[in-house]
């Protein structure tokens, strides 16, 4: 069975109604990365970080997976078929992905400021200010923040290289060291960009068809002309 890796970034989740974070009128125009998003702001503002956390899982929650998410999981039915993702969100999940690579981290999670391999489930959206962790540590969000490595990263790597054929969806390819997974696919495997901009794609050398469409729309058109293909 030929192997499909998925390489998804914000636009598949904008397409349900998540607010990005790098658009004009993203997170980022109200937020600022060092106010919630590094270790620094944990730890001089905790409160202001976590309740931006469980504004992100709120809205999480009142949204559902859309056609690009569920047209990514029905190719499962006829391919090998991994998702490398740079989102947070668990919409791949929620449409029946079985295999998924989070990239930055996941929202539904938490982890201990003390061991970050003591990750644990949260129920709901609301994170306690005081919430602890089994080891007594404070609890953070499961989020990979600017300033951190991606400890996912080596083995998204491994996927990518192991791809048939990749498809890159949602993401301008601008975000590094994510950005950097297309190196990985092996020389002559086919890479399909699907979004309706111009993302960077000077780095791709293989076989490259770029689909510009909206992820909803352009995802559930790749994977119906990939079902019939013969790689």
């Amino acid at each position: 069975m030929k192997k499909i890796v998925v390489f998804t970034g914000a636009g598949v989740s904008a397409d349900s109604g998540l607010a990005t974070f790098r658009d004009a009128d993203g997170l980022w125009a109200s937020y600022r990365i060092e106010d919630v998003c590094t270790p620094e702001a944990l730890a001089r503002n905790r409160e202001l970080v976590i309740e931006f956390y469980n504004k992100r899982r709120k809205e999480l929650l009142g949204v559902e997976p859309n056609a690009a998410h569920r047209a990514i999981a029905e190719l499962e039915k006829y391919f090998d078929v991994e998702v490398v993702t740079q989102n947070v969100d668990n919409l791949h999940e929620r449409a029946g992905s079985t295999r998924v690579t989070h990239l930055h981290g996941e929202l539904m999670k938490l982890r201990s400021q003390r061991n970050p391999d003591l990750i644990v489930p949260i129920e709901g959206w609301e994170q306690g200010l005081d919430d602890r962790a089994e080891d007594g540590a404070l609890l953070r969000p499961h989020i990979v923040f600017f300033g951190e490595s991606v400890p996912m990263f080596d083995r998204a790597c491994e996927i990518a290289a192991s791809a048939d054929v990749m498809i890159v969806v949602g993401t301008s390819l601008a975000v590094y060291p994510a950005a950097m997974l297309v190196r990985y696919a092996r020389a002559g495997v086919p890479v399909y960009v699907v979004d309706p901009g111009e993302p960077d794609t000077s780095m791709i050398r293989n076989p490259l068809t770029h689909i510009k469409a909206r992820a909803a729309e352009g995802m559930p058109q790749l994977a119906e002309s990939l079902k019939g293909c013969k790689f």
